[in-house]
């Protein structure tokens, strides 16, 4: 089984992304008897960007699979003094099975490193998607209620690279919703709106997206929200704070969109507390955000098996043992 690539959650399909999110449920409920599925693979962690859970997710999650690591810093690698991406990913497929690459810019340089198909190029966070992102949210979901299908999601806030991801990954999963609410001139992108559009009427999930705060939908199951300044970057307009302070998330704004105490509080982190989400909320009884985190080591490793092709292997191995009991 060849490598494979994770640079956008549109690409993974429905099967996929419903496989991948299955089995970093799985994962979190087997810690104890993963094995070394890896232990034969290096894996390239290269951060151009700061990042808590999502580096460590995928350095804890490929030496737990097994695998080596090798870290990057953002002027480790010779692009920094002009090495052209595309040598630079000859280069590395030589020694890497798998990079794992946080840029903070457009997605053209994850492609760049991609078009060679003998390391795995996983994004980990790009300007325009944060994929693996998407399928912690989602096996957080599925941990919380035991289904995806009928769930509803209200999600507040930024139209980010996590919202965007978010809204391809709820448009290709069967039944889902998500409402999109953000400050106007902080949307989605049209073309990630489309892209989810068009997936939701292939897949009968449903997404939505407006401005008001005054049109909130009732009864939701999940709230979400994120950093309003994603990675910390400074937005244009000095009065943006005045724009986005009626999406804060607080204990009133959940009291009004609650099933009684049965709707949840997710956060990709890291917060800013007393902006996006207040301390009751994020720290309060309904919050899963922490819980979502540590989904984030489950998802990285599902993602790593699938990349080098560990997971057809595994399920090869249990349809054998499965037929020699039968027989």
């Amino acid at each position: 089984m060849g490598v494979r690539h994770i640079l956008s959650v549109s690409e993974l399909g429905t099967e996929t992304l419903a496989l991948l999110v299955r089995r970093s449920l799985e994962i979190a409920q087997n810690q104890d008897r993963l094995g070394h599925p890896l232990r034969d693979k290096v894996v390239g962690i290269y951060f151009r960007g700061s990042s808590t859970r999502t580096r460590t997710s995928f350095t804890v999650g490929a030496l737990r699979l097994g695998a080596s690591t090798i870290a990057y810093g953002p002027n480790d690698l010779q692009v920094a003094t002009g090495e052209t991406i595309a040598d630079t990913a000859r280069v590395l497929s030589g020694f890497l099975n798998a990079l794992v690459i946080r840029t903070n810019g457009p997605d053209s340089e994850m492609k760049a490193l991609a078009a060679q198909d003998q390391m795995a190029v996983i994004n980990a966070m790009s300007e325009d998607e944060h994929p693996t992102q998407a399928i912690a949210d989602l096996t957080t979901i599925l941990e919380e209620f035991g289904r995806l299908e009928g769930v509803h999601i209200l999600y507040l806030g930024e139209g980010n690279n996590t919202a965007s991801s978010l809204a391809l990954a709820v448009a290709q999963t069967p039944g889902m919703k998500l409402t999109l609410v953000t400050p106007q001139g902080y949307g989605l992108p049209q073309c990630c709106l489309e892209s989810a559009s068009a997936y939701a009427r292939q897949s009968g999930a449903i997404v939505e997206h407006h401005h008001r705060v005054d049109l909130l939908p009732r009864a939701v199951d999940v709230v979400y929200t994120t950093r309003w300044q994603t990675m910390g970057v400074p937005k244009a307009d000095p009065n943006w704070r005045t724009t986005f302070r009626p999406y804060a998330v607080t204990p009133d704004l959940m009291a009004r969109v609650s099933i009684d105490s049965g709707t949840i509080f997710l956060h990709d982190l890291p917060a800013v507390r007393g902006d996006d989400v207040l301390d009751d909320v994020l720290d309060g009884p309904q919050s899963r955000a922490f819980r979502q985190a540590r989904n984030k080591l489950n998802s990285a490793m599902a993602v790593l098996e699938w990349c080098l092709g560990k997971s057809e292997q595994r399920q090869l191995q249990k349809r054998r043992v499965s037929s020699a009991a039968s027989d």
